[in-house]
């Protein structure tokens, strides 16, 4: 299992991207955000509602956006409603996406000047689709779609990529290092949502699949 070690120096100076969009979510330490920042992905996401297991408080968020650039960073909220995290953002200063899995407090947050993302389960969508759709679509949202099943079957699959024909969708589930780029070219995709993981201890993290998939997207700049 292969290990990086990673310091607080700064990152070596190697010009490279991506061949589509990344969303990161679930950071909880430096060295993911280090990492993926030096990877060039387009957005990384951190959990602030306080009973997730990946709650970021104020303090951890400052400390590891403080050492990255040029990544866009993410809100990510399960049920909070809209009053809840207006008080939140406040303390959360750099958000410039929200991500949530209730549609009605996202969309509320239109006039907040933030870009949106609605996360959703495949078998949740796929007998309203078209209306889902319509509605992301003229409200300008991004669609992070999720599955349980680590393969995704056959009907989740027609259901990614006839929702993906009318709104831009990334997905978050099925992905590995050989399938990566046929799924982003077959379901039409926008991109792909990743989750960080755990420092095994401070500035060590073990990112095997994290990695392995990002390296298959990495061209020459």
């Amino acid at each position: 299992m292969t290990q990086f070690l990673f310091t607080l120096a700064p990152q070596l100076n190697l010009k490279m991207a991506l061949s589509t969009f990344v969303k990161i979510g679930g950071i909880t330490n430096l060295s993911d955000a280090r990492y993926c920042s030096g990877m060039y992905v387009d957005l990384l996401g951190f959990s602030l509602e306080e009973d997730s297991p990946k709650f970021v408080s104020p303090t951890q968020f400052s400390e590891i956006t403080g050492w990255i650039a040029g990544t866009e960073l993410v809100g990510e909220f399960e049920t909070d409603d809209l009053q809840t995290i207006q008080a939140k953002l406040e303390k959360y200063p750099n958000i410039t996406w929200i991500e949530h899995r209730r549609l009605a407090p996202l969309l509320s947050l239109q006039d907040q000047g933030k870009k949106l993302i609605y996360k959703a389960d495949i078998q949740e969508i796929i007998h309203i689709e078209p209306e889902l759709a319509a509605k992301l679509k003229a409200n300008g949202v991004l669609l992070h779609l999720t599955s349980d099943h680590k393969k995704l079957q056959e009907n989740e699959l027609e259901t990614v990529k006839k929702i993906s024909s009318e709104i831009d969708v990334i997905l978050g589930t099925g992905l590995t290092q050989y399938n990566v780029k046929e799924l982003i070219q077959d379901l039409n995709l926008k991109g792909i949502a990743l989750e960080g993981g755990e420092e095994i201890k401070p500035g060590l993290k073990d990112f095997d699949e994290l990695a392995e998939i990002l390296e298959v997207l990495e061209v020459e700049d």
